[in-house]
């Protein structure tokens, strides 16, 4: 499969500044914090072939990375995406409490400020009004650049934040969801503090406690957001697009693994509350497939399967 721009197809760039939203603004404090969550992580990976090749990486920090790796991510990306903004299943309580929690331990921001965002970039995408379009200050190369950065991390600084009331009215009356989104700095701590804890316990040892915060906390939490943020940024700028939408959105295989089947993108965007993205024949999507074995177990119900007939009629070139 090739990566390709899909210049193509064409939508208004977005005005710098023009979100339109009546959300209070971050507080010092909390973008002071959003740029620690950022850049230590970006340090740590910086840091990350040294230190492994100095010994300090053995097979409990492998296991501890792996294991935070896959809950925060499936948490965002069963939870906050599928779930909570989409509406593609619906889970049992202790479902949904779980996914929330692993959601927020993603440290991407509390439960219903991130679902905001997300539906508000389905209301404008690629659009005068998305929160993070890659196209915001146009086409030509350094308007994309710009875009591209800005996309990528860079709308997480605006000033200007979606207003929770009008884009996420529904989670704002649940209040198992509003005590887990208010108890966001709760799940930063456990995500942060749980594999160093375990890690010193696994090996008794204050070094096991080190390398597992090292591996397990700050690369791990690194890894996690740039794969998050590329499905922003990558996956609205190249890969194919099978399927037709209002957007620039794009498949991008080799990111398929590590978003959990995020990155098929582009069907994501013709059909919002499909529970399986990667619809197209080997299409590893490993949130699809959790959300399989979740309906298998009776855990949750009335999930949203592709339907052939809604494929084929959303197909850029339909099957005979």
């Amino acid at each position: 499969m090739t990566v390709t721009i899909e210049s193509p197809r064409t939508v208004t760039p977005v005005a710098p500044g023009t979100h339109g939203s009546d959300g209070s603004p971050p507080s010092r404090g909390e973008q002071i914090a959003l740029a620690v969550f950022i850049f230590v992580p970006f340090l740590a990976v910086l840091a990350a072939v040294p230190v492994a090749w100095g010994g300090w990486l053995g097979w409990s920090d492998v296991i501890i990375t792996a294991a935070f790796y896959l809950v925060t991510s499936l948490g965002v990306t069963v939870g906050l995406h599928r779930l909570f903004t989409h509406k593609s299943f619906k889970p049992n309580r202790a479902v949904k409490i779980a996914l929330a929690i692993a959601g927020n331990m993603a440290i991407e921001g509390p439960v219903i400020r991130w679902v905001a965002d997300h539906r508000k970039h389905h209301k404008f995408s690629d659009r005068e009004g998305d929160p993070h379009s890659p196209w915001r200050y146009g086409e030509d190369i350094r308007a994309l650049t710009k875009g591209f950065i800005y996309a990528h991390v860079g709308w997480m600084f605006n000033a200007e934040q979606t207003p929770q009331r009008q884009y996420a009215p529904d989670l704002l009356k649940d209040p198992d969801i509003v005590r887990i989104s208010r108890g966001f700095l709760w799940a930063v701590a456990f995500s942060l503090l749980a594999p160093p804890v375990i890690g010193g316990l696994l090996t008794w040892s204050w070094q096991g406690a080190l390398t597992a915060f090292f591996w397990g906390s700050l690369v791990r939490v690194f890894l996690l957001h740039h794969v998050t943020w590329a499905i922003n940024s990558i996956c609205h700028t190249v890969g194919t697009a099978p399927f037709k939408t209002r957007d620039r959105s794009g498949n991008v295989w080799w990111l398929a693994i590590p978003s959990m089947g995020e990155s098929w993108h582009n069907l994501h965007h013709a059909d919002p509350t499909c529970a399986r993205h990667g619809v197209l024949r080997g299409q590893i999507d490993i949130s699809a497939r959790t959300i399989w074995l979740l309906e298998k177990l009776g855990w949750v119900s009335d999930v949203r399967w592709p339907v052939q007939s809604r494929l084929d009629a959303k197909r850029v070139h339909p099957t005979p």
